[in-house]
């Protein structure tokens, strides 16, 4: 298994890139790629106590890197001896099982639509990162890739997020809920209530299990697996449960800390509370699957830090050993809209 790493992506490159992968080859055993500059890259891996590149890790040299400023979409074109663009070109000539990047998210989109290319049949790739739920994780699909989407993406998506929580986490026959202001099949507007009657077809046909409906609040108590919504929808739920989380964080500790009494009850809550912070870390979570790609390509958050890199890599690991390229690529004609349907949906 080899995995390439932008060891130039995110606001702590090159150091947390590569002590991430140095991390993850010991832990998983895999080999790695780090595109860069190759001199940045030999000093952070000095920093982190190696004085030569270890067994089973290459650097592929890159002279630009993607910044902040750049365009997103056109980014990977105007530079492409960066260390992005390089990463991508060496995942669609097949040197690699896959690629982790903590770069800008736009330009990573874009390239990897346009290099490494969309699996045959799908409209569009969606950001699919897992969330904490009340009752283990959900897959939340389309969170930011796709801001308007019409009824056959979204099919799309709930096909797309069931069989990466069923390969990937594990869960065995997905359910599947369409972020909507209520439960009901009559909720929404245009596009969720033609969503609903397509999803409501693939559930009775028996390809996915689709169960309805479902409001922000229910899919956080962990009432479906699988929450499909359009980027703009899924987007602000995503920020609002990181600050939510944030939120009550802060507001626990500062309980604990506000009393002695309350500093003893917190050191006998010390391991129960360690669990829930790593529940909600997004450190150890890992990144973000970009899925309809043909490769796997994984986002890692943009302030990630070595350990978030470590599970981004993980993450990758298991993407690629799950198969769920090739489930999407064995039933891609359940995803199709007829010709007739998809024009109308997409006016």
């Amino acid at each position: 298994m080899k995995i390439i790493v932008d060891a130039m992506g995110g606001d702590f490159a090159p150091l947390a890139p590569v002590k991430g992968a140095l991390m993850a080859q010991e832990k998983y055993g895999v080999d790695i790629v780090l595109t860069g500059k190759t001199e940045e890259i030999l000093k952070a891996l000095q920093q982190c106590g190696c004085k030569e590149l270890p067994k089973g890790m290459e650097i592929a040299n890159a002279t630009e890197v993607v910044e902040i400023c750049d365009d997103p979409a056109t980014a990977f074109k105007h530079k492409k001896d960066s260390s992005l663009t390089v990463g991508l070109n060496m995942l669609h000539a097949g040197d690699a099982d896959g690629f982790v990047s903590a770069g800008s998210t736009g330009a990573l989109l874009a390239g990897a639509t346009l290099l490494v290319k969309r699996i045959r049949g799908l409209r569009r790739a969606a950001l699919a990162p897992t969330i904490p739920t009340a009752k283990g994780k959900a897959v939340l699909i389309d969170c930011g890739a796709n801001a308007e989407c019409t009824v056959e993406y979204l099919l799309q998506f709930a096909y797309l997020g069931s069989y990466y929580a069923q390969k990937v986490l594990g869960v065995e026959n997905p359910r599947i809920g369409l972020l909507n202001i209520g439960a009901e099949e009559s909720k929404g507007d245009t596009l969720r209530r033609e969503t609903y009657q397509k999803l409501k077809e693939a559930g009775e046909a028996g390809h996915l299990n689709f169960t309805g409906n479902i409001e922000a609040k229910e899919a956080m108590l962990g009432e479906c697996d699988v929450i499909v919504a359009d980027g703009y929808s899924g987007n602000i739920m995503l920020k609002s449960c990181e600050g939510m989380i944030k939120f009550l964080m802060g507001q626990l500790k500062g309980v604990f800390l506000s009393s002695t009494k309350n500093k003893l009850a917190a050191l006998m809550l010390k391991s129960d509370f360690a669990k829930l912070k790593d529940m909600m870390d997004v450190n150890k979570v890992g990144g973000t699957a970009l899925l309809g790609i043909s490769k796997p390509v994984i986002k890692a958050h943009g302030s990630s830090n070595d350990e978030a890199v470590f599970s981004a890599i993980r993450q990758a690991v298991q993407f690629a050993q799950a198969g769920v390229i090739e489930e999407i690529e064995n039933n891609i004609e359940y995803m199709r809209l007829a010709t007739g349907e998809t024009e109308k949906t997409e006016v």
